[in-house]
């Protein structure tokens, strides 16, 4: 069986962007006349017949879907995407994926939709402000949020306190004493939950903390959700006169980080000291690494089922949720 012949295929041969030949296939005006034989030669040569573009457009349903998102470098955005990705084969819509980049994200999705390149939305992590509002309010475009909320639009919002919460609650439980966390040197809504949460479970299960080992990496560079930012920490913990017996990093990415350092430094894990990490990512499993799982690829799966709703009936109630996470104990904990 021959491989359906995708936009993806046409805007690959054709160099150029996907939106650019979704703008030819709706006979836009705001291409040059260069790009769109361009495209119309790679269209023919690939023999793509977008029939089912045709009806769409005939009908003025949504064919373009825009993903926004802050980062494709991140394990947790990728994972949402494979979500998004693998629901989005059992439709017709197309996709476009835009990196706002994480320092003025609202800004970049302004830009985007001013060119006028998508007819459906996901924003991944990005808030939606009054400005931002009132455009996709203005175009009606069906708007899906996930990591984020606002009160006029359909969310799966995850609850990074309860992660938080849950991590500190389990290495009490496990019976630590020493207990540390590696924190972002940038604060985000997602480190202060999460920071916020971890610190709770003490208060609740009467610990005292010991600021001493609440450390900061010095890297910057996606919030400080990197690898770089707990090698990092870690370092400075050997400059003090005792360890923590155990150590929450705010992601597995700072995690797996932390766990190149405590190597370097002759030391083993857990026995030395213990490290949980939060998001579940692919490669801690094979780390034996206690991490927090957030979902990402059902999040991913059930924001385009969502979409996929409001497309079909625009007058659906507004759907809501707070995605609470999992905690997947490992060896990395384990205190024996």
């Amino acid at each position: 069986m021959n491989k359906k012949v995708t936009i993806y295929d046409v805007a690959k041969l054709a160099d150029v962007a996907i939106s650019t030949v979704s703008r030819v296939l709706n006979g836009s005006l705001n291409v040059s006349d260069k790009t769109k034989t361009r495209v119309q030669e790679a269209i023919t040569t690939l023999n793509f017949r977008p029939q089912v573009n045709a009806r769409k457009l005939a009908s003025k349903e949504p064919q373009m879907l825009a993903v926004a998102v802050p980062s494709f470098t991140t394990p947790f955005f990728n994972e949402v995407l494979k979500g998004v990705k693998d629901e989005l084969k059992k439709t017709d819509l197309d996709i476009i994926i835009y990196n706002t980049g994480s320092k003025n994200p609202e800004k970049a999705v302004t830009n985007f939709f001013d060119r006028g390149s998508a007819d459906a939305v996901i924003l991944i992590s990005i808030d939606v402000s009054d400005s931002l509002h009132k455009q996709l309010e203005s175009s009606g475009i069906p708007t899906v949020l996930v990591n984020s909320q606002h009160n006029n639009y359909n969310y799966f919002m995850l609850n990074d306190y309860q992660g938080g919460f849950m991590a500190g609650e389990h290495l009490i439980h496990s019976g630590y004493e020493r207990i540390g966390m590696i924190s972002t040197p940038v604060k985000t809504r997602t480190s202060i939950q999460r920071e916020k949460g971890f610190k709770d479970a003490f208060k609740k299960l009467d610990k005292d903390l010991k600021k001493e080992y609440f450390i900061t990496g010095d890297t910057s560079k996606h919030a400080g959700f990197t690898e770089e930012t707990g090698f990092e920490a870690i370092n400075k913990y050997s400059n003090m006169s005792e360890f923590p017996e155990a150590i929450f990093c705010l992601n597995d990415s700072m995690a797996l980080g932390a766990l190149h350092a405590i190597s370097r430094l002759g030391l083993r894990v857990p026995e030395d000291m213990a490290i949980i990490g939060y998001d579940n990512i692919k490669l801690s499993k094979y780390l034996d690494l206690t991490t927090i799982d957030q979902q990402m690829h059902t999040i991913g799966t059930q924001a385009i089922s969502r979409l996929l709703a409001i497309i079909k009936n625009k007058d659906t109630q507004l759907f809501q949720t707070m995605i609470n996470p999992i905690l997947i104990p490992r060896g990395s904990t384990k205190n024996s």
